[in-house]
């Protein structure tokens, strides 16, 4: 069962303008192939429903309500992305697949700031588009889990894995926190994971490869199997366990 909140999350993104045939999609995949395994389809559900997303685009651009064509479909896509996962988990956790106190959101900048490293008098804060949390009595934060995602491998992958290692290098004693000063506010350290649909085939680079063992779990929308990248169909079982 979802929370007021949660239900008018779940509307709000069948409300933006793109999302409607995306959501349609996502819900024949549900019904294919169940809640959880409707997350090993994203690279096909968002490829598939890309002319209709188009052509609402481009009705906008007719409309007056965009200027560039280009750098609105840019956007889109990696909205749309964000909005699966989190469209997706919401209707797992309304059927039951999800755990009831862990919660999901797009809407990161306060946790971006609670969870900023300071280096020195600078900050640096986590590439994230996803939080996954759970909460204590007092309902104040108990565990949280953040999510960077890549719709191709091409885009900045690599800021996400170096602000993990900043963390680790926050939250154990060693020199080179000392050195530059490095401190981390809050008293739990997150969970960081990656997902992507790698729409451009660079998954099997070794570079990529190597970047995945920097996270705490890395995920695929594709229906591959791999010893470095687990699918997203296990997003939900890792989230139950580890928050």
């Amino acid at each position: 069962m979802l929370n007021a909140e949660e239900r008018k999350t779940l509307s709000e993104i069948k409300e933006k303008y793109y999302m409607p045939p995306v959501v349609s999609r996502l819900e024949t995949a549900i019904e294919h192939y169940g809640h959880k395994e409707a997350f090993k389809y994203l690279h096909t559900i968002i490829r598939d429903a890309q002319s209709d997303v188009m052509e609402k685009i481009q009705e906008r651009k007719r409309l007056g309500l965009i200027t560039d064509v280009s750098q609105a479909s840019k956007s889109v896509v990696g909205a749309i992305f964000s909005y699966c996962i989190e469209y997706l988990f919401l209707r797992a956790k309304e059927n039951g697949c999800a755990r009831q106190d862990v919660f999901v959101t797009s809407k990161v900048a306060k946790y971006k700031e609670l969870i900023s490293i300071t280096v020195g008098d600078e900050t640096q804060k986590p590439d994230m588009d996803l939080v996954f949390y759970t909460l204590d009595e007092a309902q104040k934060l108990k565990n949280i889990m953040i999510v960077s995602l890549k719709t191709s491998l091409r885009e900045r992958a690599s800021q996400t894995y170096k602000w993990k290692l900043l963390l680790e290098i926050a939250t154990t004693e060693n020199a080179i926190k000392d050195k530059y000063n490095i401190t981390y506010p809050l008293n739990k350290t997150p969970l960081v994971c990656f997902a992507t649909v790698n729409f451009y085939n660079e998954i099997n680079n070794p570079q990529h490869r190597g970047m995945f063992k920097f996270f705490d779990k890395s995920f695929i929308g594709k229906p591959i199997e791999s010893g470095f990248i687990d699918n997203l169909s296990t997003l939900v079982d890792y989230v139950n366990s580890n928050l």
